[in-house]
């Protein structure tokens, strides 16, 4: 009687439980029947068009219809017809391009820096902040979806959400462009007239994430990894289009760098380090062999910040884990086989590239600590095109062989009557990244970049710069054959170099407390500070000598600023 009992009760347990759980479900479904149908998380149009080869679930390209937009849409090849984005007109002044008008731009924002700092007291002067133009839609590199999501999973994963009503899956007061990750706001706010404000307040986010965030693959080649936790089923990468929106390694290049991707999916380029801080290049080495820099990459950075050009992707330093980051995890097949335990008992590596991957040139840690740059990545060409050009002054690249522009003393008229360079400000642009290459000693600028969306009214992209900062005993004057034959720069240009030559914001000292905050700090010997000072004496002299003998002193500083200074 008493086991019939407990029968009797196990059974009616049993039942009690199964109906509590069919009364569980029955209330799910209630609640998911009365939320919008615009909720669900994933959105995926299985008759989207084919024309574009780019899968209907894809969070990188849009589809035709709003519902379907992903987080980035890319116009550039489009038949011209834009989706609009949040921000109010006229907002582009103040915040970053492509921002739904959230996230204003401070002026008592000086990108971490202290008060009392020269760096933000340069930062506050007339010169830097010259307003650029009102940023319009077709401006902007990208127009924002801002009913798209970035959430992290309790998988772990991140996930793009999509919905038509953002407010109903964001906590009050919040915005979808709030749980977007930093790589991602960088690349929305790129525009026309820059690659990123000049008080950003992302960008001390952006930096420390290069120097810290969690590597989950390493290798050579710009082919996805797969994704760190599972997506859901539309959402999975194709061979055609990755799932998130994927950098690429610039083609080409001479020696090893490494693409390095982050549990967010953004993606940096790695440059290891060659050379010590305080070694020079041989006087008897060609410039076209010598050694890439890591340091050099992120000086210049910040030099190119300090100049207003902003036309430098950020950069910063970082120490790797040979074996946990990159060995360990790396899906370059033809990587992996390099490894190898130094006699020392260091691990070391080098890879294929077409100069110093060998194992004569390994490179190896202590013993598998390595220093490095970590440089974001611009936004994938499929969704931003980038155009290649060939610089006029390109030097031959050859041991007995000179270019033109070195036996011809009036080639700047040659090239001010050839396109592009025929109109527009694209010389005096090229002229500015010549002050840049000259202040560094970077005798390696044989191309530039610039957005095909924009044409050619816009600025040049100031890539690969590892070859900067080789040498500061001796300058080279020929990297100033463009403002010395064409004796042109903007004038605002112009009146910045004048002001960092002054004591209260001497250009050493700015870079010098703009570098300190670097994780690789140390990031330049000081004798090469002190060259910056020396090489911006002389383009001084050379602007100089161009406004003795010039009949219009206006055609060699040309009025880019009128009345705002």
């Amino acid at each position: 009687m008493r086991r019939q009992l407990q029968t009797l009760f196990q059974r009616k347990f049993k039942v009690s439980l199964l109906f509590l759980l069919l009364l569980a479900l029955l209330v799910h479904l209630a609640m998911d029947l009365a939320l919008p149908a615009a909720r669900r998380p994933c959105g995926c149009d299985a008759k989207a068009p084919k024309a574009s080869g780019v899968p209907s679930g894809s969070p990188v390209l849009a589809g035709p219809k709003k519902l379907s937009l992903r987080i980035l849409q890319d116009f550039s090849g489009s038949n011209g017809s834009l989706e609009k984005s949040s921000q109010p007109q006229g907002a582009g002044r103040h915040a970053r391009a492509g921002e739904p008008g959230i996230r204003r731009q401070s002026r008592e924002g000086n990108g971490g820096r202290t008060k009392g700092s020269k760096l933000a007291a340069l930062f506050e002067h007339p010169l830097y902040n010259i307003p650029i133009p009102e940023v319009t839609e077709k401006d902007k590199l990208f127009v924002v979806n801002p009913m798209e999501k970035f959430s992290l999973r309790s998988s772990g994963s991140d996930e793009w959400v999509s919905s038509s009503k953002a407010e109903t899956l964001l906590p009050t007061g919040k915005t979808a462009y709030d749980t977007y990750p930093a790589w991602l706001k960088f690349h929305i706010g790129i525009n026309r007239y820059e690659l990123y404000p000049r008080r950003d307040p992302l960008m001390p986010t952006l930096l420390r994430d290069l120097a810290t965030q969690r590597i989950v693959t390493s290798g050579t080649t710009s082919l996805p990894a797969p994704p760190p936790a599972p997506l859901p089923h539309c959402l999975l990468p194709t061979p055609l289009i990755p799932v998130h929106p994927l950098s690429v390694q610039k083609s080409g290049g001479t020696q090893l760098k490494l693409i390095m991707t982050f549990p967010n999916y953004g993606q940096a380029l790695f440059k290891p380090m060659k050379q010590t801080r305080d070694q020079e290049t041989p006087i008897d080495f060609f410039y076209f062999s010598d050694f890439e820099r890591h340091n050099a990459e992120i000086a210049a950075f910040h030099l190119d910040r300090i100049l207003d050009f902003r036309r430098i992707p950020p950069v910063s330093g970082r120490l790797v884990n040979i074996t946990k980051e990159i060995r360990d995890i790396t899906t370059d097949k033809k990587l992996a086989k390099t490894f190898f335990i130094s006699p020392a008992g260091n691990v070391c590596f080098y890879g294929e590239c077409s100069y110093y991957c060998s194992t004569e040139h390994a490179l190896c840690g202590k013993p598998d600590r390595l220093e490095g740059s970590m440089a974001a990545l611009l936004p994938d060409k499929t969704l931003a095109k980038r155009r290649s050009w060939r610089s006029p002054w390109r030097r031959s690249y050859h041991k007995s062989k000179k270019a033109e522009w070195e036996l011809n003393p009036n080639y700047c008229a040659q090239v001010r009557e050839t396109p592009p360079y025929d109109r527009g400000h694209r010389l005096l642009d090229l002229i500015d990244m010549t002050v840049l290459d000259f202040l560094m000693g970077n005798m390696d600028r044989h191309h530039y970049e610039t957005f095909e969306k924009f044409g050619n009214d816009t600025f040049l992209l100031h890539l690969d710069n590892g070859r900067g900062f080789g040498t500061h005993s001796r300058d080279e004057p020929s990297i100033l054959a463009p403002l010395q034959q064409c004796c042109s720069i903007k004038k605002s240009t112009y009146l910045r170099l004048q002001l960092l030559a002054t004591q209260p914001y001497r250009l050493s000292d700015l870079l010098r407390e703009a570098l300190a905050t670097d994780p690789l700090a140390p990031v330049l010997a000081e004798p090469h500070l002190r060259a910056l000072d020396r090489r911006l004496g002389k383009v001084l002299a050379v602007v100089g000598r161009c406004l003795a003998g010039a009949a219009h002193p206006d055609e060699v500083l040309v009025d880019d600023v009128g009345s705002r200074v």
